[in-house]
């Protein structure tokens, strides 16, 4: 609340795209000054120490020595890395801070519970950044769906379009390829998408089933020909994964120089990029990395009210909106992430409602540049709400609570088991219940193994 409050103190913990991101909007709106800094990198620390003023005294390599000495500020921003989270928050809570935490909050449910305990008990707020809550056109949607306009919710198909170049940067070149050094995918991407659809039916589900792997990125689907580097390949022109043709394209336009060409370097000219391309992870051709996550998968869930729920996942698309179809007992939705198309079983009217503006197209990727930009104003909008409510003290301003977030993480969770051991896993309140049966469908012991072909 600019004019009106003093700017939130902040503390930022890990000064990385995502920890720019919500640094630079608070900063830059007046709401929020970043008063200490911990960032490993000793680079993205002293640029991100010059950008925000912040004094050198509060200036640290990382979170412990943040820590070590005392509460600095009102709220603490946690963008490290995702195994890294835990640490940090349980300390910054403890302190006393209010925590802006990266999604997702853990990786391992144990620690997630720890972090929801740690805010709990320190009575601070928890705001996990799920910003797809926050947009303009998820508040459309559910304004639509809570005022009865299609009766009651029956099924939902939802399709998060990851996007090639995306897929290949990130989740096989990237810091998120490997489950060891990092989490599932449906963690780390789409933990975004479950806890969307738990908020749009406004329950959690009673069971889930999920099937995914990895189907492309391998070694076995090298083309005969493919050199272990886009630089050195004489397939390079013509492949869709080329980073040569990805990253020299990023030159010039400085938003794709922030995202994603600032993780392959920080020398944005032609022999920056080709140096590190020549010598670093994203060179590599995606058919040669050491790669394990989820290529695609699809989760099924059914609610306690009988609902069903579809969700599918896939690296094979244009980097897009969502796209989500809500089927109701009056009524149909079909929802892009800029608009919603509602007919009307009633009277067959159809109506279009604007949620977003049209975004523009990047003539390189066919990205829709709102898919890529904020996830459609969800990250400044979430990062307004938090300011907002520790400005004022008013956590009813933030659209989940740290317990609402790890109840719809436990969804993954429950989700990942399922595609790992082929069940039907039920989702239980306090976590992960797993599968208590014995038999199949007709089984004594519960839900067990479901429909099992031989």
């Amino acid at each position: 609340m600019p004019g009106t409050t003093p700017p939130v103190r902040l503390a930022l913990i890990g000064a990385g795209l995502r920890g720019l991101t919500y640094a630079r909007h608070a900063v830059a709106g007046g709401a929020g000054t970043v008063v200490a800094l911990a960032e490993p990198d000793p680079r993205r620390r002293a640029a991100a120490a010059a950008e925000f003023a912040v004094p050198e005294e509060r200036v640290f390599p990382g979170w412990r020595e943040l820590a070590a000495a005392g509460r600095s500020a009102d709220a603490a921003v946690i963008a490290t890395q995702d195994r890294e989270h835990t640490g940090p928050a349980v300390a910054l809570a403890g302190l006393g801070h209010h925590l802006l935490l990266e999604k997702p909050m853990a990786t391992t449910e144990s620690e997630a519970a720890a972090i929801t305990e740690a805010a709990r008990r320190a009575g601070v707020m928890l705001a996990v950044c799920h910003v797809l809550r926050h947009t303009p056109y998820t508040r459309t949607l559910k304004d639509l769906l809570d005022s009865g306009r299609i009766g009651r919710l029956v099924s939902v198909q939802h399709l998060e379009p990851v996007g090639w170049w995306h897929h290949a940067h990130s989740f096989v070149r990237g810091n998120w390829r490997r489950q060891d050094t990092s989490a599932p995918m449906l963690l780390t991407k789409s933990c975004h998408d479950i806890d969307w659809l738990v908020h749009v039916l406004g329950e959690l589900p009673d069971r889930v089933s999920s099937f995914g792997s990895l189907t492309h990125f391998r070694t076995e689907d090298t083309p005969p020909g493919a050199t272990a580097r886009c630089l050195d390949c004489p397939l390079e022109p013509g492949c869709p994964y080329s980073a040569k043709r990805l990253y020299l394209g990023c030159l010039g336009d400085p938003d794709d120089e922030f995202w994603p060409l600032s993780a392959v370097t920080a020398d944005h000219t032609e022999r920056g990029v080709l140096d590190a391309l020549r010598t670093g992870p994203y060179g590599r051709c995606v058919y040669a990395c050491d790669n394990d996550v989820v290529d695609h998968q699809v989760v099924a869930m059914e609610f306690p009210s009988g609902a069903t729920c579809s969700f599918t996942m896939s690296a094979f698309t244009p980097m897009a909106q969502r796209r989500t179809q809500l089927l109701g007992t009056h009524g149909f939705v079909d929802g892009d992430g800029h608009r919603l198309r509602v007919v009307d079983f009633r009277d067959g009217s159809e109506a279009l409602i604007e949620a977003l503006t049209d975004a523009a197209a990047d003539p390189l990727t066919g990205t829709d540049t709102a898919a890529e930009d904020g996830h459609g104003g969800g990250d400044e909008a979430l990062t307004d709400a938090f300011l907002t409510a520790v400005a004022t003290g008013d956590p009813s301003l933030l659209r989940s609570t740290g317990e609402e977030s790890l109840a719809t993480h436990r969804v993954v969770w429950a989700a990942e088991e399922a595609r790992t051991t082929g069940r039907v896993v039920r989702v239980g309140r306090d976590g992960v219940s797993g599968v208590n049966g014995t038999g199949g469908v007709n089984g004594t012991g519960g839900v067990g193994e479901v429909g099992r072909l031989s």
